[in-house]
C-alpha cells in the first residue's frame, strides 16, 4: 500500500490523474477533514519542457479568482524538486463526458449550465482575465451538477491596448479574428467560444465540424451552421448574435445575459471581488530559484499552428516533424501523417491492437481506445483519437488520453508513431501522391482566401438563424 505523505495540514492520498511532468492527488486537511485535490509537479521536468511560465501564468491567474463557479486554489507550497497545488476537489468529472454519454442535454440543464458558464466568464473579464481555451473538456461538474471553469494554461490578463495576439485554443472552438490572426478582443474570442458550448449542450454535437481543417476554418469564419428541428426561435436568436463573426457586433456579456431564454430560472452567481484579501507570496516562494529556461521575449503562440501559414511554410507539405508534438499540459499529443484521412484511421487501429485496446469509432474521423476485456462505457475510455485532413495524403492526429495508466498512453503513442512512419500498402497510394502537388497549390489558394472570408459576413450566414 506505501506510505502516506503530509505536504503541510494535507495529507495525501491515491493519485487520481497523472502527466508527463505532474500529477494529481486526493488529499484530505487535516485540521477540516475536507477533501482537496493537489497537483504535484516536477520542477526539473518543467523546466526541461519549457513551461515554467505557462504554470507559473495558470497558477497566478487562478489566485485572482475567487468565485463559486470557477476551480479554486487554495494554496501553493514547494519543496526543491516539486510544487503543490492545493485546489478545490471537483467529483463529477468533465462536462465533456456528460454530453458524450447522454447525446443530448435537456434545455434546461443546458440553461443552467450556460448560465454559471457566462457568470464566471463575465467574472473573469471584469477581473481582466480571458481565458482562451474554454470547451467542455475544461468545465468541469461537483456533486451537484454545478459547472467549474478550469485549465488556465492559455489565460492571459488584458493588455494595455485591450487587444491580444497570439493565437491559441482549440480549433472548433476559436473565433474568427483568431483564426486569421488578427489582433482581437480576448472578451469576444471566449464569447464565441461561449455560443459554440451552448450549441453543443443544446444539439450534441459542435457546430462546426469538417475532417478538413481548413474547410472547417471557413465555415467559422462565415458562421457556416446550421440548426437541428428541435432548437426553438430562442435558441436560434440567441445563437445568431453570439455566433456572428464580427466581433464588433458580436452579443456581449451584458445583452446575454439581457436574453429573455437565459433570465428563466436565472440565479446569479456572485464573485470575490476584493484584490487586498489576494496573497501571492506562496506563489513566488515556490517559484523563487528556479533558472527558467522558457523566459519568453514576447506572447507566443501555445501549442497552436494556423493551418494556413502552416501549408505556406511547409516543404513540399511534410508536416510530421511541425506536428509530432506533446501539449504536457492536457496530455494530447499530435503526429503528422502522409495519408490520407481513411489511411490514417486505419493505421490508428493497426497501434490500438499492437497496444492491445479495443476501438470504437465515432465517425469517419474521431476513434475512443480503451482496454480490452473491459465493459464499453465512457467511464472506461482511455485514450481518444481524431484525425484533421490538412491536405488529401496529410492528415494531423492529435490523442488524448482522458483517463487510464500514463505508461499505457506511452505506449499507445510510439506505436502509432512507428505505424504512421510505415508507408500504405495499396494500390491506390500511387495515384494519391501523384496529384500531391497540384492539392498543394489549390490549398494555398484556399489560405490566401482567408482574410477576404472573415472580414465580410455574407447573406449565406442568415441561414442560421432562419433555417433548420
Amino acid at each position: 500500500m506505501g506510505h502516506s505523505t503530509n505536504i503541510s495540514k494535507y495529507q495525501l492520498g491515491r493519485t487520481i490523474g497523472e502527466g508527463s511532468f505532474a500529477k494529481v492527488k486526493i488529499a484530505i486537511n487535516t485540521q477540516t477533514r475536507q477533501r482537496v485535490a493537489v497537483k504535484v509537479i516536477d520542477k526539473q521536468m518543467v523546466v526541461e519542457s519549457k513551461l515554467m511560465s505557462q504554470v507559473q501564468r495558470e497558477i497566478s491567474n487562478m489566485k485572482l479568482l475567487h468565485h463559486p463557479n470557477i476551480v479554486k486554489i487554495y494554496e501553493v507550497a514547494a519543496t526543491k524538486t516539486k510544487i503543490f497545488i492545493v485546489m478545490e476537489y471537483i467529483s463529477g468529472g468533465q462536462l465533456a463526458d456528460k454530453i458524450s454519454y447522454l447525446k443530448r442535454i435537456s434545455d434546461e440543464q443546458a440553461r443552467k449550465y450556460f448560465q454559471q458558464l457566462i457568470d464566471a466568464v463575465d467574472y473573469c473579464h471584469r477581473r481582466g482575465v480571458y481565458h482562451r481555451d474554454l470547451k467542455p473538456e475544461n468545465l468541469l461538474l461537483d456533486g451537484k451538477e454545478n459547472l467549474k471553469v478550469s485549465d488556465f494554461g492559455l489565460s492571459t490578463l488584458r493588455k494595455s491596448n485591450g487587444l491580444l495576439s497570439t493565437a491559441c485554443g482549440s480549433p472548433s472552438y476559436l473565433a474568427p479574428e483568431v483564426i486569421a490572426h488578427r489582433s482581437y478582443d480576448g472578451g469576444a474570442a471566449d464569447i464565441w467560444s461561449c455560443g459554440v458550448i451552448l450549441y453543443e449542450l443544446l444539439a450534441g454535437y459542435l457546430p462546426f465540424e469538417d475532417h478538413n481543417m481548413m474547410a472547417m476554418y471557413q465555415k467559422i469564419c462565415k458562421a457556416e451552421y446550421s440548426c437541428p428541428v428541435w432548437f426553438s426561435g430562442s435558441h436560434r436568436k440567441l445563437l445568431f448574435r453570439i455566433l456572428d463573426p464580427m466581433p464588433t457586433r458580436r452579443m456581449t456579456v451584458a445583452e446575454i445575459l439581457e436574453d429573455e431564454w437565459f433570465q428563466k430560472n436565472y440565479e446569479p452567481s456572485v464573485g470575490y471581488m476584493d484584490d487586498e484579501s489576494i496573497n501571492v507570496d506562496d506563489i513566488n516562494d515556490a517559484f523563487d530559484g528556479i533558472a527558467d529556461a522558457d523566459k519568453p521575449e514576447k506572447e507566443k503562440t501555445a501549442n497552436f499552428i494556423n493551418a494556413f501559414q502552416l501549408i505556406a511554410m511547409s516543404n513540399d507539405l511534410d508536416l510530421s516533424g511541425l506536428f509530432e508534438e506533446e501539449d504536457d499540459y492536457t496530455r494530447k499529443k499530435r503526429f503528422g501523417s502522409k495519408h490520407s484521412i481513411s489511411e490514417t484511421v486505419m493505421k490508428i487501429e493497426v497501434a490500438a491492437k499492437d497496444a492491445r485496446l479495443s476501438v470504437e469509432r465515432m465517425n469517419h474521423s474521431k476513434l475512443k481506445l480503451h482496454e480490452l476485456g473491459r465493459k464499453k462505457s465512457r467511464s472506461y475510455f482511455a485514450l481518444s483519437a481524431e484525425v484533421i485532413e490538412v491536405a488529401p495524403t496529410h492528415c494531423v492526429v492529435e490523442v488524448s488520453k482522458s483517463a487510464g495508466n500514463i505508461s499505457e498512453y506511452k505506449k499507445f503513442c510510439q506505436s502509432l508513431s512507428n505505424v504512421l512512419k510505415e508507408k500504405f500498402n495499396s494500390s491506390s497510394e500511387t495515384q494519391f501522391f501523384s496529384s500531391r502537388d497540384m492539392n498543394k497549390e489549390a490549398a494555398i489558394k484556399k489560405s490566401r482566401s482567408l482574410e477576404a472570408i472573415c472580414s465580410k459576413r455574407g447573406t449565406e450566414e442568415l441561414q442560421g438563424y432562419s433555417t433548420s
